[in-house]
């Protein structure tokens, strides 16, 4: 039987969705299915451009119908719905990441345009889109990478209303297809954060020049050059600040789909994995037999469904959000940095199990081992977010606020906010409901109470031995800090989900254990800091805990492992 917390294909009916978003996740899964995976690995081996996939999106109106807002759009099924976005990474992810890195480019290169009050550009942006075209997000560079601060996209004013941009942007995915290219630069008029400008790019004017695909990929990571490229009123989405609001609320949208597309690598990775340590025989056993496998394997599989709880709730919390509730601004970065970096130990807990296996060129593991990888590196690195998760830690934990419940949102609902996110700052106001009850309400399950202990004493250590102002300039101290406090955030959205979904009691159980063992390591951690104070010292020690063992309890969750093997496996 099909584990029901795991995407499956062969199982897979998202029947929580309306009928037309179930028709659409339903045909991409068998589009790739029906191409098999000798075609998957062979594309993704000899990095052939994602045609067939975009015709076959065009040919479905995949992107027109969840990308575009209702605002935006003709058509009653159009949506900007993160709940059906997410389950959509998850299934690109699960066949590789060159695919949910075009759709992913895609909404970055959306972002401005749906944040724009310029109506030709909207209008444009919804007829691309209706025509099957891909969209790109030109704002990093090769001298100053994500540094918009500093940017040389130069807009030189032309005396007729329009400006005239010259200049370079790097490492801009989709570059070489992009119907749409949302481009930030600078006027030469005017200094300052006054002088920003967002406008629209199309990548086959003549003045557009594609310089490279800078990496060796089927993903189009292009280099481009404007060169006197005409910009006039109807290509301008923003000017001035809000330009600089625009970028950085477009990531904040973005960068929330790595968590979904690394859940669906390691689905599918683990179905090859867990097979291949089943069926092969080692000494006249199963190589699951042996106890290390099983705990590397079991370790795995509930990191993985904690992957998918926390990325589940956060969901919610996005699609609930407002001016007065920017709760969104902490799960997104954890999502980010906490649920893609899960990603890599799940891919590493099992190549340890199945070694060379992990290398063959006929597995998707191979891909899958490399492509985990790229996941915590995009939108911002995991320490550019950890930082940004520390921006949140007094409050979250010590001055809780009132908030209505959040209930599930898998309603067909346009989240217009996302669009109307306004000022990126602030960050320091934002307020959170008390994460204890989350905690509470799982007092019973031992390795949930022996959590709770670690995460009551962060909270004396914030109250008692929290960095000075000198040690607030040690980022090496402070990011150890950061993985502790987003232990605690983790936990609190699991359980909430858990409390959603009445997820197994064994499962969280023994993946509360895996938790114990990560805050007790960044603890140790702590301690070995060269700044870390004597008290900071005794306090870590103090804070590590030893899981509660219970053999019968991992075994029934093992039983659940082992029975993902030959449950499914990708048609040739």
């Amino acid at each position: 039987m099909a584990d029901s917390l795991l995407f499956n294909p062969r199982t897979y009916d998202p029947a929580h969705f309306d009928s037309e978003t179930r028709r659409l996740l339903r045909a991409t899964v068998d589009w790739f299915e029906d191409r098999g995976k000798r075609r998957l690995i062979e594309d993704y081996r000899s990095r052939a451009w994602l045609g067939d996939f975009l015709a076959f999106a065009a040919k479905e109106r995949l992107f027109a119908t969840f990308l575009t807002p209702s605002s935006a759009g003709e058509l009653d099924d159009q949506r900007w719905d993160t709940a059906r976005i997410a389950a959509l990474n998850e299934i690109l992810g699960f066949y590789g990441l060159d695919y949910w890195y075009a759709w992913q480019v895609t909404i970055l290169g959306l972002g401005p345009v749906w944040q724009s009050d310029n109506a030709a550009a909207r209008a444009r942006a919804a007829q691309l889109l209706s025509q099957g075209e891909v969209f790109a997000f030109g704002l990093s560079e090769k001298a100053h990478g994500a540094d918009i601060y500093s940017t040389d996209m130069l807009l030189t004013p032309d005396g007729d209303g329009g400006f005239r941009a010259t200049g370079s942007k790097y490492y801009i995915g989709n570059g070489n297809a992009a119907g749409l290219v949302s481009v930030f630069g600078r006027r030469t008029d005017i200094e300052g954060p006054d002088g920003y400008v967002f406008f629209a790019a199309d990548s086959r004017h003549p003045a557009y020049h594609l310089v490279k695909n800078v990496v060796d990929s089927s993903k189009y990571v292009s280099e481009f050059r404007l060169e006197d490229y005409p910009v006039g009123p109807d290509d301008v989405l923003h000017t001035g600040r809000a330009a600089f609001d625009a970028a950085l609320n477009t990531v904040n949208v973005g960068k929330f789909n790595l968590c979904t597309a690394s859940i669906g690598i390691c689905e599918h990775a683990m179905y090859e994995a867990v097979t291949h340590a089943h069926q092969r025989i080692l000494y006249g056993r199963p190589v699951t037999a042996f106890p290390h496998v099983r705990r590397e394997l079991t370790d795995a599989y509930v990191r993985l469904v904690g992957m998918k709880l926390f990325s589940d709730r956060a969901v919610d919390y996005f699609r609930s959000a407002s001016a007065e509730d920017r709760r969104y601004l902490l799960f997104n970065p954890m999502t980010k940095m906490k649920v893609t970096t899960e990603g890599e130990k799940v891919i590493d807990l099992m190549w340890d199990v199945i070694a060379a296996k992990g290398f063959e060129k006929d597995n998707y593991f191979a891909q899958a081992a490399v492509e985990i990888r790229g996941l915590p590196k995009l939108e911002g690195t995991v320490h550019v977010n950890l930082a940004l998760i520390l921006k949140f830690m007094r409050n979250h934990l010590l001055d809780p606020a009132e908030f209505p419940a959040v209930p599930t949102r898998l309603d067909a609902a346009d989240d217009t906010f996302l669009f109307e996110q306004g000022p990126a700052r602030g960050l320091g106001s934002v307020r959170f409901h008390d994460w204890r009850p989350a905690y509470d309400a799982y007092a019973g399950v031992p390795n949930v109470a022996r959590f709770r202990e670690q995460a009551d004493a962060l909270c004396e250590f914030v109250t008692t031995a929290a960095p000075d102002e000198e040690q607030s300039r040690d980022l090496d101290l402070l990011l150890a800090v950061g993985q502790l406090f987003a232990l605690v955030v983790h936990g609190q959205l699991i359980l909430e989900q858990a409390r959603l979904t009445d997820l197994d009691e064994d499962v969280l159980d023994e993946l509360f254990a895996v938790l114990v063992r990560d805050f007790s390591a960044y603890a140790v951690e702590l301690h070995g800091k060269d700044s870390a104070t004597a008290d900071q010292q005794r306090w870590a020690l103090g804070a590590v805990r030893r899981p509660v063992v219970d053999e019968a309890r991992s075994g029934r969750v093992w039983q659940r492992v082992e029975a993902l093997s030959g449950t499914y496996e990708m048609a040739p």
